[in-house]
């Protein structure tokens, strides 16, 4: 089920509170990254990837425990809605930011999340690349492009990047449904396995009386490992 912008609203407001200095993720980027979790052709369980949100330690900083229940509580629901829209439709809808100034979409911060995630598993990645058909390998190397153009290491010309950021909105959608096809082929025409509600296929799991590995500071029975 899709989140309200009241949700939405909340979610970015508690990422904005987070410590700036440890540069968390902003919610387009939080949009881009749940979104390559679950594209990924490995499974990758909350304790590995939440971490990352709170910034590029890993550390999180959070006020006081009840702050930091509710922020895991709101990453994790944009996740499963994330989740159920894949499994639904194998179909997302991106959040982008927009330019204040020229109202322009911003793909990038978007874009940027979702090759965060898949530098999380670069060996599957690049183990679909080589066994996928054609459309999706240049769809794979398409969406590294838009990374490459982003971090300014593009070899397009000033003529190219401008058609292309122009187009890359309504491409991005469109690009992970061809990559959900290859990366996620359980999910085409039948019930999705390991996705939120389904029992993870993961590595080693915590203790349960163990810190949970997602830096909430609570026991791992009473956060990641509650359901």
């Amino acid at each position: 089920m899709g989140q309200s912008d009241q949700d939405l609203d909340h979610l970015s407001q508690l990422l904005h509170a987070l410590p700036i200095q440890n540069m968390p993720m902003a919610l387009s980027e939080l949009d881009g990254y749940v979104t390559g979790v679950l594209a990924c052709p490995d499974m990758i369980s909350p304790s590995e990837w939440l971490p990352h949100v709170w910034g590029e330690t890993g550390e999180a900083a959070f006020g006081d425990q009840k702050t930091a229940e509710e922020t895991i509580s709101a990453v994790m629901a944009h996740y499963n809605s994330v989740a159920d829209a894949i499994t639904r439709r194998l179909w997302i809808e991106p959040i982008y930011e927009i330019d204040p100034n020229s109202d322009e979409t911003m793909w990038e911060p978007w874009i940027d999340g979702f090759t965060r995630a898949m530098g999380l598993r670069p060996d599957a990645w690049s183990n679909l690349l080589d066994a996928a058909d054609e459309e999706t390998q240049a769809t794979l190397i398409f969406m590294m492009a838009l990374q490459d153009i982003y971090t300014g290491n593009s070899k397009f010309t000033k003529e190219e990047i401008d058609e292309i950021d122009l187009e890359a909105p309504d491409l991005i959608p469109n690009c992970v449904a061809t990559i959900l096809h290859q990366s996620r082929p359980a999910l085409v025409g039948q019930a999705p396995a390991n996705l939120p509600g389904q029992p993870f296929q993961a590595g080693p799991q915590p203790g349960r009386n163990d810190p949970c590995t997602c830096g909430s500071g609570r026991k791992y029975k009473q956060c990641c490992g509650r359901n």
